[in-house]
């Protein structure tokens, strides 16, 4: 895993003291070898950071070129059948083994587009064309490898994180206001959005090129090699029987698993004992003659805590496993460093314990697989499956009495509707027989008036639902995920909601955080049940076999962990990689937070309307309400604009 940076268009003096300066501000993504190539006749400058995983001699140094000269290359990420593409590529001599060679070689032979269609990883690049005196610009099917780029007066910019671009010596660019409003809505950036004006990111499976003799301005439109709308606009298979579907995956994952364990340096995984991350480690040791590293961090506070899940697991599947219990405090000392580590506002809260365990696994190995996109893909958030359910239901009412119904229920607060439930336990249906009732009628209340199913899977998953009135001067955009889910209309209402978290949500808030956390101590981390071989398979099947009751999703996925695991060893409610930010706000970052969220600072920074900020904060801080992740949104806003982070407590650092 690497950093890649560069310009076009340069006309500057000293081009390689340039293009070192924005490699140095993300050496931390490649620690190992650093490397500039420029060519002042073109004002083309690229540079790169190596974090070596194949091939650790000078031959897999960058940037690279091209045995005939055309091509020059910088590459951050990993070809999975790099191998298999040599094979096709007969008749060439090699001079080392890596991925970063076989791709130059093969885009020699057979051009850029076949050869990312050919491909199977994760990646992100740059290519300088000689011949054609252009750059092409390429990120992976999914997203999994960040790319981002815009222009500065007169040149074109491109790095693996914004940090590289503020290190060009003319950059100078404002908030825009309306991706500011996206975040508040979503707790992170959509693509193509970065949050700066005239900064975008590159939309995931497509390509770019930026020709030498484009102005100041012009946007190259990206094209597209591989799309996950078109897959799951293809006709679905409806003759898969449970077990050859079962067969299928197994055989699929076994084989993803076996290409993204290739590294020439030590590898683990990632292990929290939910049934995305057993499965992938269940296949590692399956296919490993010794036994695996697993790595996994607890809580003390239990309903946080997945470490005793994993090492159930661990110790069933027979790992090297090592677990770390963290306090607060190590947690707490996690949040000064959360803006320089994903350099625009990044609101998932989840980005602390995420960090915390690639630190832990950093001390063992380089590179660590992990269980992410299998909700996504297999259909495992709650919401595919009772949110068509409530659609069904209240889509019958008029949207006016639903209105009614809704403000009703909103009058008792979330903490009274949980004292009528204790009172009324008995006679309550099971379903509504949980400790946190009131929130769960207030986020129904939230989504009852919904005009149609598009606006309640939006409501669904919004933290802000009129980002004008907390945003000054913002006109929301629209957003990408939106047009891709639309061409699924037809593949019901569930299907459009997991296509849209797909090329939203995982691509933005999980894949993002899991890079930036992960890339921050120098760890690599790869996700077989992203394989696109995999996601096509997921899209061919009906949905029964993803979702077959209400609280049965993944059940495909879980299908083929049974065949390794016991079932009543990963059996259990499904908990968030979460920590207690209720709590921490009313207590340990209470003094923080109340500096953050002044109200004479708000007003003089002109980006936030105080009035609902200093409105919920009281709530919160009263208990009448819990607004931890909508309240976690402004402050990592706020802190991330302060251009720099205040620790909570003098005593914490980071270790």
């Amino acid at each position: 895993m690497c950093g890649i940076v560069g310009f076009m268009s340069y006309r500057g003096s000293d081009p390689n003291r340039i293009v070192s300066g924005m490699v140095k501000t993300i050496r931390y993504r490649g620690p190992d070898h650093s490397g500039v190539w420029c060519d002042p006749n073109y004002g083309i400058g690229i540079g790169h950071a190596r974090l070596s995983i194949l091939d650790l001699s000078p031959a897999g140094h960058q940037p690279m070129e091209s045995c005939s000269g055309r091509y020059v290359i910088v590459f951050n990420g990993e070809i999975y059948n790099h191998l298999e593409l040599r094979e096709q590529l007969t008749g060439l001599r090699w001079r080392g083994h890596s991925d970063t060679e076989t791709l130059l070689a093969a885009i020699d032979s057979w051009g850029v587009e076949k050869t990312l269609q050919a491909t199977v990883g994760m990646f992100a690049l740059a290519i300088w064309d000689r011949v054609e005196r252009c750059l092409i610009l390429a990120r992976d099917r999914i997203g999994e490898k960040p790319l981002y780029y815009g222009w500065s007066n007169d040149t074109f910019l491109f790095s693996s994180e914004l940090k590289a671009l503020e290190a060009y010596p003319d950059w100078g660019r404002e908030i825009d206001r309306g991706a500011l409003a996206l975040f508040m809505r979503y707790a992170y950036v959509p693509v193509p959005y970065s949050i700066y004006a005239g900064i975008r990111k590159l939309l995931p499976g497509t390509y770019a090129t930026i020709s030498f003799t484009c102005v100041s301005g012009d946007w190259p439109e990206p094209k597209s090699y591989w799309s996950a709308a078109a897959i799951a606009k293809q006709f679905r298979r409806n003759d898969w029987t449970d077990r050859l579907a079962t067969d299928e995956l197994n055989q699929l994952l076994s084989r993803a698993v076996k290409g993204q364990m290739m590294a020439d340096v030590p590898l683990g995984a990632l292990l929290s004992g939910g049934i995305d991350s057993s499965t992938v480690t269940a296949l590692m040791q399956a296919q490993s003659s010794r036994p695996v590293r697993t790595f996994s961090i607890g809580f003390y506070e239990s309903e946080y805590n997945e470490a005793p899940a994993a090492k159930t697991i661990a110790k069933h599947l027979g790992t090297d496993h090592t677990e770390l219990y963290v306090s607060p405090a190590d947690a707490l000392a996690v949040i000064p460093f959360l803006p320089s580590m994903y350099d625009e506002p990044f609101g998932d809260s989840s980005a602390i314990p995420t960090h915390l365990v690639a630190r832990l696994a950093k001390q063992q190995v380089t590179v660590a697989l992990s269980g992410d996109g299998g909700d996504e893909i297999f259909g495992g958030y709650n919401r595919y499956s009772w949110g068509s359910s409530l659609w069904r239901r209240i889509s019958r009412v008029p949207a006016s009495l639903r209105a009614v119904a809704a403000s009703a229920l909103m009058v008792p607060s979330p903490s009274q509707w949980d004292k009528m439930g204790r009172v009324l336990r008995i006679g309550l249906p099971t379903f509504l027989r949980m400790s946190t009732l009131g929130e769960k009628i207030h986020k129904l209340a939230a989504v009852l008036d919904s005009e149609n199913q598009i606006e309640l899977y939006r409501r669904l998953v919004s933290l802000q639902r009129e980002t004008s009135s907390l945003v000054l001067g913002a006109h929301e955009k629209p957003i990408w995920a939106d047009a891709q889910a639309e061409q699924v209309e037809d593949r019901g209402f569930s299907e459009e909601m997991m296509l849209h978290d797909l090329v939203g949500y995982l691509t933005d808030d999980i894949l993002a955080k899991v890079d930036r956390a992960s890339m921050a101590v120098g760890l690599e981390t790869r996700m077989p049940l992203l394989d696109h071989r995999v996601v096509e398979f997921a899209w061919s099947l009906p949905l029964s076999m993803k979702i077959r009751t209400e609280s049965n999703g993944k059940w495909l996925l879980r299908q083929v962990l049974y065949r390794y695991v016991p079932q009543h060893l990963v059996e259990r409610p499904k908990m968030g990689f979460g920590i207690p930010l209720d709590s921490w706000l009313r207590g340990s970052l209470r003094e923080w937070a109340e500096s953050l969220l002044d109200e004479s600072r708000l007003s003089r920074e002109g980006y936030l309307n105080p009035a609902p900020i200093r409105a919920k904060w009281q709530e919160h801080l009263s208990g009448r309400r819990n607004w931890q992740y909508w309240l976690w949104n402004v402050l990592v806003f706020q802190m991330w604009l302060g251009g720099h982070a205040r620790s909570p407590s003098p005593a914490l650092s980071h270790h």
